[in-house]
């Protein structure tokens, strides 16, 4: 039986390159979604067309209850997880600190943290030998503004992957000897449309002077690295950060 992965937020950029290249791998891919449902079959679609294994589910990470749902769904579609990549997250317009508002916040620190750590929490009582299962790999998907701290911009967003960069550290010490690896990916300027959605679909474009490398990422090159962490290849790698930014 192929091995079984949910990947969160999976219907468009860092997301869905992580589940084509995780299907073409072996993996037999849950990919998640809020609303865009035709995105996310339409993923599907071109991983069952390659001779993968694939199915959507709906949740959004923002509400405990869709997320037990969506585990509960792919216990029932796909069997027992092995993998996780918490990549669901949001950003918001960009603001100063004083300019940002409590339900912004909220938002914010509800979907890319709390659902998170529900995720993972829910991942480890699949994964876990302490709990019956074979072990597993949980891969987090932080951000190079954790480091950075976005000023003028995202500093709401920059405090949250930080929340996810200690989440990672703790819990992969937690987890170390019950067969789960944790790890964590920090992109940097990478070309999607989440920068859209901010209300800077230029973003990467007009930064990238301020990359070392002198340009924007590729979601299928942050692929690459989370598809590594998940894998066997991996295997001795825990409480690890593998910077996707360029050098930024």
């Amino acid at each position: 039986m192929k091995p079984v992965l949910l990947i969160t937020g999976a219907s468009r950029g860092i997301g869905a390159a992580t589940a084509l290249l995780a299907a073409q791998q072996g993996w037999a891919v849950a990919v998640n979604y809020a609303s865009n449902a035709s995105a996310a079959h339409s993923l599907v679609q071109q991983i069952q067309a390659a001779g993968g294994t694939a199915i959507a589910v709906q949740a959004d990470v923002g509400d405990e209850a869709q997320i037990l749902r969506m585990f509960a769904e792919v216990d029932n579609k796909l069997g027992r997880i092995s993998g996780l990549v918490n990549n669901a997250g949001v950003v918001d317009v960009t603001a100063k600190v004083e300019a940002q508002s409590w339900s912004r916040w909220e938002r914010m620190m509800r979907i890319n943290v709390l659902g998170s750590f529900a995720c993972a929490r829910e991942a480890v009582k699949r994964m876990s030998t302490a709990h019956g299962g074979s072990g597993g790999s949980i891969v987090n998907v932080s951000s190079a503004a954790a480091r950075l701290g976005a000023p003028g911009q995202y500093v709401d967003y920059a405090a949250s992957k930080s929340a996810i960069d200690a989440f990672t550290i703790g819990l992969a010490k937690e987890v170390a000897n019950e067969g789960i690896r944790v790890n964590a990916v920090r992109p940097g300027l990478i070309d999607t449309d989440i920068h859209a959605s901010g209300g800077l679909p230029d973003r990467v474009r007009d930064l990238s002077h301020l990359v070392p490398m002198q340009r924007g990422g590729t979601a299928e090159e942050v692929a690459q690295a989370i598809v590594w962490l998940l894998s066997d290849a991996a295997s001795y790698t825990t409480m690890t950060f593998i910077e996707a930014s360029g050098g930024r």
